[in-house]
């Protein structure tokens, strides 16, 4: 077993080494920064004059934690997409291939290094991250998960990348199949999402009761109605009907988004009205509320609340607090989505790594 570590040690080192030579990587790493640093200032000042400091410090945070898993998106397939058949298209993945080590240690070994040279960038980005922090309005609660569900995304990122780079001939194929899986998952389960809730559409009716009254008599200059509740007349009920969309049978789509896993496993704060203080609760709020579904008997009767003099409190009326806390997290379910296709993507580029090969495709170079 140690003899096994040990080999998978020295693939994910040799990986590293040649990445940090490059001065392409450290140059990356320094644009990052500076990016981060430039966004950073950008949403202090634009959101310095809304609400108090607590809340301008939750959506700075909230808003730099997205813009790092989106760099970290755009990142990590091109420091993973190649890193097995450029190799091999190079001549140089037989050299690694006769020695001891297996299969198994040369992909696993690429991907512990893919996703460290990842996690640089997410080391770049930290002390913007952490000054959020530090300055108050956000529990430590919600900087240690974020920060988790960005190390387990950037490593499932990375897991495709390599494994992709062992299934595919071209590293130029690779790295593309990796950004169109990553935009599957970002955008494409959105497109999933507004257009499965449009194909499913259920009737819903709704009822009117509007009123009038005699305009002689008497009337209250506050309401503008009358003073009498009995001189109000109710008209007949109108009733129409109108197609919906059903968001609630589609909502699991989004549970595979990489955004939205962040947002709903991040704990959210809201303020004394019910209403979440950044994007996490906002779009943790959304996808919670997808899960509910319309009302398909809708009655607003405008007479009875006239003749109330406009006092009727809606009973059924819930906070935006009150509807996150009844609904179902969908995070834990994108995870194992995404941990699922990083382990087939990693399984099949061992199977297709592994020496001696029966098949090879159609011009690929051996050494």
């Amino acid at each position: 077993m140690n003899g096994w570590i040990t080999g998978l040690g020295t693939i994910a080192a040799l990986e590293l080494r040649q990445r940090v030579r490059s001065v392409a990587w450290l140059v990356l790493l320094i644009v990052v920064f500076v990016i981060v640093a430039i966004v950073t200032l950008l949403l202090w000042f634009s959101l310095s004059t809304f609400g108090d400091d607590s809340v301008d410090n939750a959506a700075i945070y909230s808003s730099i934690v997205f813009f790092v898993l989106l760099v970290g998106t755009l990142v990590t397939p091109a420091v993973s997409g190649g890193a097995i058949n450029a190799e091999r298209d190079a001549g140089t993945l037989a050299t690694t291939q006769v020695t001891l080590v297996s299969a198994g240690q040369i992909v696993l070994g690429k991907f512990l290094a893919a996703w460290t040279i990842a996690l640089t960038f997410l080391a770049a980005s930290l002390p913007f991250i952490v000054l959020a922090v530090a300055i108050g309005g956000v529990p430590i609660t919600t900087l240690l998960t974020s920060l988790a569900v960005l190390v387990v995304e950037l490593g499932v990122v990375a897991a495709i990348g390599v494994g992709l780079s062992g299934l595919q001939t071209r590293a130029l194929f690779s790295v593309v199949t990796t950004y169109l899986v990553v935009a599957a998952l970002s955008i494409g389960t959105l497109i999933a999402f507004g257009l499965g809730g449009l194909a499913s559409q259920s009737e819903v009716r709704s009822v009117y009761i509007g009123y009038t009254y005699d305009q002689s008599v008497e009337l209250d200059p506050d309401t503008g109605l009358p003073e009498d509740p009995d001189d109000i007349t109710c008209l007949e009920p109108e009733v129409t009907t109108y197609q919906a969309p059903r968001f609630d049978r589609v909502w699991w789509f989004l549970a595979a988004n990489p955004y939205i896993v962040l947002a709903d496993a991040s704990p959210t704060t809201f303020d004394e009205n019910g209403n979440p203080e950044d994007l996490f609760g906002g779009i943790g709020l959304g996808i919670r509320g997808a899960q509910l579904p319309p009302d398909l008997e809708q009655t607003y009767d405008e007479c009875a609340n006239a003749k109330a003099n406009w006092r009727l409190v809606q009973d059924d009326y819930e906070t935006p607090e009150e509807v996150y806390a009844k609904t179902v997290p969908s995070w834990f379910v994108g995870i194992v989505i995404h941990l699922v296709l990083a382990g087939l993507a990693l399984w099949g580029a061992v199977a297709r790594t592994r020496t001696p090969s029966k098949h090879l495709p159609k011009g690929s170079r051996v050494a």
